[in-house]
């Protein structure tokens, strides 16, 4: 695992690029694939995103900070949503991309959104996977069962998961539970705390996108689809699918996911 320090407050991150085969033509662009909340990189190779597209080209992946190995600060400060942008370029200035693919789910699809609309030179194409320009407030909340940050800041993870699995009426899965118990609780409720009803992308900074736009929500995450509706009447050369069946939870791992996002970096 490499890292790279963030240079506006020398946050590590972690980060790790799959390397495209060497029959692989050297130009491919790169495809960087971005977590979300609580969630760390290894869900995509668990999902199997890293063997569908590192024969066809190098994907980079990372911890954003907060989460995973990367560092994690608890201050509420710290996780402004241009610290998370500059996250994502520290990691591919270190790596010397200029210009690669992006692919987030939830949290990462909102940073996704700021890096479109704050630096379009850098994305070739973006692809919001169950994503929003923004949260509202409650959104944690909503997302994963009420009083979620409190839980996590009296108890931690321990906590947080329990409360989880007793909202949902189901364990979770063990790929996600790894993934949640690798963080910090007090770093984790200093994020959601921060992240809270932030500031949204604008519409007029969406319906500037000048890169391909791919929205992907499933019909049971409304919040989600909605937005993604939003989005495709701000941009009428994007592409919408909706994800049949699927939650917020189920679509970074929906069968129909992987199959779409390969038709559409191939046209992009």
């Amino acid at each position: 695992m490499d890292a790279a320090a963030n240079p506006l407050d020398g946050v590590r991150i972690a980060y790790r690029v799959t390397p495209a085969s060497e029959t692989v033509d050297p130009g491919a662009t790169p495809l960087v694939l971005v977590h979300g909340t609580a969630l760390s990189q290894a869900i995509w190779r668990g999902f199997g995103y890293l063997k569908a597209f590192s024969p066809e080209r190098p994907v980079v992946t990372l911890d954003l900070r907060g989460h995973g190995r990367s560092g994690k600060p608890r201050d509420e400060a710290s996780y402004a949503m241009d610290r998370f942008q500059t996250d994502v370029l520290a990691v591919l200035d270190e790596v010397g991309i200029e210009r690669s693919h992006y692919l987030g789910y939830s949290l990462g699809a909102r940073v996704g959104f700021s890096l479109a609309a704050e630096h379009p030179e850098r994305l070739a194409s973006f692809t919001s996977l169950g994503g929003a320009p923004g949260t509202g407030r409650g959104a944690f909340d909503r997302v994963f069962f009420e009083g979620a940050v409190a839980s996590l800041e009296r108890g931690g993870m321990p906590a947080f998961l329990a409360g989880w699995e007793r909202a949902s009426g189901h364990p979770v899965d063990p790929l996600t539970r790894q993934a949640f118990e690798a963080n910090d609780g007090a770093a984790l409720a200093a994020y959601m705390r921060a992240n809270d009803g932030d500031v949204r992308v604008t519409d007029a900074a969406i319906s500037a996108f000048p890169m391909p736009v791919l929205l992907l929500a499933g019909t049971r995450d409304p919040e989600r689809l909605r937005a993604a509706e939003h989005v495709h009447g701000l941009l009428p050369h994007s592409t919408l699918h909706t994800l049949d069946a699927a939650t917020h939870g189920d679509t970074p791992r929906h069968p129909q996911v992987i199959p779409l996002l390969r038709n559409f970096l191939a046209s992009a």
